[in-house]
């Protein structure tokens, strides 16, 4: 995901800052209605990330993804109120984007080296490849309500939800903070983030959204935010070079292989910073053309960075904030 920045006027000198460690990542919470942090606050904020952390980590063993991940095919297995609200959302835009988004991936993206145990950074072999594509599908996962449970076809369905669970995390936390009665802040979880009420009296919260290049720094446009979330999704971060071509982390499930269109960063603005978190992936995923069809037909406020020979090119939604 792409950094966002947070722009504007200094805030005030007694604005609070909580920082932390989540997720493979780092969070900051900004509050400027506190004078000093809130340790009791930042200790229900760990709390509340630690345990969505227990829930949906590939990378904690005990997790209960990962326990998920390790368990036999064909049983309905009872899971967490929030671990099912997420694979529920994951579905739906699974539906929605046509398999573009797929929480099952998790085997390509090991197979090419950017999972939680790294390989040589080279391509696979077609055998390879072929055997991990085999258990890559959304539709081998069922889900049922009453009471919460899923269904695995295969046993060997790994599920990653690294392309959405940062933005439910941001919303929960948001969630916590409004329900102890503060109602200005920013929550950013590895550059996923959502801001609500005002940055400064007057003044809405400034974010500047990266543009996508790993050599040259700087911002594509500032918007001016209030009461809503935006997520970012690009292919530059995470990569690898091999034999004069470059290899993203960024998965298409159709094909099985790194993305190769001209489509560089894909962000989105919305109420939930889940539901922008996992149809920022899908859009970039998509590309630029069937992406911005899929945008406009959900009515999401997105905007697409493709690259072209002479730099970026910026095409948006009418939902979204054209430059200033």
């Amino acid at each position: 995901m792409l950094a966002l920045l947070v722009l504007g006027a200094p805030l005030a000198a007694t604005a609070a800052t909580l920082l932390g460690a989540t997720m493979g990542t780092t969070y900051r919470l900004i509050l400027p209605s506190l004078a000093s942090p809130d340790t009791r606050l930042k200790t229900r904020v760990d709390g509340l990330l630690a345990r969505i952390n227990g829930q949906m980590s590939t990378y904690q063993a005990d997790s209960e993804l990962s326990r998920l991940n390790a368990s036999p095919s064909g049983e309905w297995l009872a899971v967490s109120a929030d671990l099912f609200e997420v694979l529920k959302a994951a579905h739906a835009v699974s539906v929605a984007s046509d398999g573009a988004f797929d929480i099952t991936v998790g085997p390509l993206v090991d197979l090419w080296g950017f999972g939680p145990s790294p390989q040589l950074a080279r391509p696979p072999q077609p055998d390879a490849l072929a055997a991990a594509r085999a258990r890559v599908g959304y539709r081998q996962l069922e889900l049922a309500d009453g009471p919460p449970r899923v269904r695995k076809a295969r046993a060997d369905l790994a599920l990653d939800l690294s392309a959405i669970a940062k933005g439910y995390a941001v919303d929960q936390v948001a969630a916590l903070v409004e329900n102890a009665g503060l109602h200005d802040y920013l929550i950013d979880i590895g550059g996923e983030l959502r801001v609500a009420g005002q940055r400064r009296p007057g003044q809405a919260w400034q974010v500047g959204v990266a543009l996508p290049s790993a050599e040259r720094e700087g911002l594509e446009r500032v918007l001016p935010l209030t009461n809503n979330a935006l997520a970012t999704s690009g292919d530059y971060r995470n990569y690898f070079d091999y034999g004069g071509r470059r290899y993203s982390h960024e998965i298409d499930p159709a094909t099985g292989q790194p993305l190769q269109h001209a489509l560089a960063s894909v962000s989105v603005l919305h109420a939930s910073c889940m539901w922008a978190d996992a149809y920022a992936t899908a859009l970039l995923v998509m590309g630029p053309q069937r992406g911005l069809a899929l945008a406009t037909r959900q009515h999401l406020a997105a905007l697409f960075l493709v690259r072209t020979p002479a730099g970026f090119t910026a095409y948006h939604t009418p939902g979204f904030p054209p430059p200033r």
